[in-house]
């Protein structure tokens, strides 16, 4: 039932906040606490309202990562803020495409998507070809910063101009298919990325 349903959400939420107060620490239980009040009372009920949620909901999908930073370093560094900005600039053309592609499922659902409210596509598609120009020197940061090394960076270029290629062509055609074909790639895109990161973490060839 709905109510059962709310509570279990209510306690286990709870339950999450202190477990990472009492076990890692109050940094990463007040980012945690933050991400589910900014997607519980803002970007959900925005979905009905305007289609500028899709942007309260990034900075709650992003902040995963500044947590983790906080859990080990008990800080929130540059470090950490440079991998809030690339899962942030990244969701937005990845959630768009997928949005494209259900863009009538979500117009009956009453849901103000870009998407919805944009019938020919001209500027969500316009948005996501931008924005996937912007994650390009965005992904590049972590070797600028001295977080990565070179091999970092020539992956992130390599799946960057990939990005940007999809996502050109879906500027161009509108289809659906290419939406699909979008979504697969950046799905593929940010764990390589991330998994590069990770391996070449301050390694320079």
């Amino acid at each position: 039932e709905p109510m059962e349903a709310l509570l279990f959400g209510v306690l286990i939420s709870i339950a999450g906040i202190l477990l990472l107060m009492f076990f890692v620490n109050v940094m990463t239980a007040f980012l945690s606490a933050m991400s589910l009040a900014t997607y519980v009372f803002v970007y959900t009920p925005l979905k009905m309202r305007t289609s500028f949620h899709t942007l309260i909901g990034a900075v709650t999908g992003a902040l995963p990562p500044v947590m983790g930073w906080a859990a080990v370093t008990g800080t929130v560094s540059e470090e950490a803020w440079i991998l809030f900005s690339i899962l942030f600039v990244w969701q937005l053309p990845h959630f768009f495409a997928i949005a494209w592609v259900y863009r009538d499922d979500y117009g009956k659902a009453g849901m103000q998507m870009l998407s919805v409210v944009d019938a020919d596509g001209r500027v969500t598609l316009r948005q996501v070809f931008l924005l996937s120009l912007v994650l390009l020197p965005v992904s590049l940061l972590p070797a600028a910063a001295g977080m990565a090394g070179s091999l970092y960076a020539l992956t992130a270029l390599v799946l960057g101009l990939i990005f940007v290629a999809f996502a050109g062509l879906l500027y161009r055609t509108k289809s659906r298919e290419d939406a699909r074909s979008l979504y697969f790639v950046s799905l593929i895109y940010l764990p390589t990325l991330f998994g590069m990161l990770f391996i070449d973490k301050g390694v320079s060839l």
